[in-house]
């Protein structure tokens, strides 16, 4: 299939901007981002209006003058929406559809519509789910158009309701199935925590990749699994999806990477961050995102070959403090150093906190591998346990992993005094 052939199969939209304190280059810049949300999500971008305005209108977001502009537009382009950069609320969108005639997403619902596309997993569509139902209840009155009263007569307790408003019952059954929703998501959150504590018995350091949309986390944690023994399993059935857009991973997945010479350790790679992230999608996604909470290191992935990825690291930090996560310590990680500078001519400094990196080359991770190992150590302990001779697999683990001080040959087994890394310091402890 050529380009106009997928171009002719994308649903034409007109986008919307309103500029009310934002700067110019940072108004440009969401934007771009607007549009590339709308790619994401199968929408081509027939058409855009912007508008400068002290404060949004109260009736239609954009002005009365520049809402009737848009409506020529969407006629002239035959866009079937329009996608407003913002929030707006529902009345603004009831008022706005009303002039326009077409259906008006904001960057909200757009984002939402990518995450329902997106979810694989039980629990990731049941996150979506939940969040687009909180979305949606306010907003009935623009989305339904039965609002005409029930038929129904007498006042016993058995009509009770029948005289309601369809939109009224609409909402009751939108409330029921978001308790529903809730209660299935707390049984999911019960058999993760069980998953969570069985990885952390097994005593492996746990990594956890964060970071703004499309910096390339499931890159990196691809590089790492192509890196691992291939004794450990088959690591190209382990790979996940990558792709060059926003939202391309929505579920978290938990990997044991195992590359030869180096100690192993599990990577969980998680939803991308976004500016303004919708706060019912990170209430949705909450328990999923608490895999970060239990990391023993996090590495905060950013794409140093976009010109905003400083915005991008402070999203990334304050959605972790959002999610309170702190005292965690963290690795700055650049991706994609080869779009940045193809000649490679930064160079990554051992002992510090940031490396550059390029998850398709495989430049600098070596780098950050040795940055990884030396937290791994900074949190080592030393131990003293009797390993039964019945279990080679822990004693060859303990060589592997940790520093071995002293070894000797016991009645009951091995003897064996050692530095090693706290997770696995605290599963010898508990055995």
């Amino acid at each position: 299939m050529n380009l106009e052939e997928d171009r002719a199969e994308l649903i034409p939209v007109v986008t919307a901007g309103l500029r009310t304190w934002e700067d110019e280059e940072e108004f440009s810049r969401a934007m771009e981002e607007l549009e590339s949300l709308c790619e994401a999500c199968d929408l081509l971008v027939a058409g855009t209006i912007t508008q400068a305005l002290p404060h949004p209108d109260n009736a239609t977001w954009l002005g009365s003058g520049k809402a009737l502009e848009l409506m020529y537009l969407v006629r002239g382009t035959e866009a079937e929406h329009v996608v407003c950069l913002g929030n707006l609320s529902p009345a603004q969108m009831k008022n706005l559809q009303k002039v326009i005639e077409v259906p008006v997403w904001d960057r909200t619902n757009l984002i939402l519509e990518i995450f329902s596309r997106r979810a694989k997993t039980r629990e990731a569509r049941l996150q979506v789910e939940s969040a687009y139902l909180q979305y949606m209840l306010p907003r009935l009155s623009g989305m339904w158009k039965h609002l005409g009263r029930q038929s129904g007569g007498g006042g016993s307790r058995a009509n009770k309701g029948i005289g309601e408003k369809q939109i009224e019952l609409d909402r009751r059954q939108i409330s029921h199935r978001i308790n529903e929703l809730r209660k299935e998501l707390k049984q999911i959150e019960r058999t993760r925590d069980v998953q969570r504590g069985g990885r952390r018995r097994d005593g492996f350091p746990h990594v956890a990749l964060v970071g703004y949309t499309n910096a390339g986390k499931s890159s990196l944690m691809n590089r790492l699994l192509h890196m691992s023994d291939p004794a450990s399993g088959n690591q190209e059935n382990k790979k996940v999806f990558e792709k060059d857009m926003l939202f391309a991973t929505l579920d978290t997945s938990v990997r044991k990477i195992d590359i030869p010479g180096r100690k192993p350790f599990l990577l969980s790679d998680t939803v991308g961050f976004i500016e303004n992230i919708p706060h019912d999608l990170i209430k949705a996604f909450r328990s999923t995102l608490a895999e970060v909470k239990y990391a023993d290191v996090i590495l905060i992935v950013m794409d140093s070959s976009d010109p905003h990825h400083a915005m991008h690291k402070k999203v990334t930090e304050d959605t972790l403090r959002d999610l309170d996560v702190s005292g965690i310590p963290r690795i700055y990680v650049y991706n994609k150093a080869d779009l940045r500078d193809e000649d490679l001519t930064v160079e990554n400094h051992p002992g510090g906190d940031s490396y550059y990196i390029s998850a398709h080359t495989g430049y600098g991770i070596d780098d950050l591998l040795d940055a990884m190992s030396g937290l791994f150590k900074s949190g080592s302990c030393m131990v003293e346990v009797c390993i039964p001779y019945t279990d080679g697999n822990m004693l060859s683990r303990i060589h592997k992993e940790g520093e071995v001080i002293e070894e000797r040959f016991e009645e009951g087994g091995t003897y064996i005094r050692a530095v090693c890394p706290a997770p696995l310091a605290d599963h010898l402890m508990r055995k």
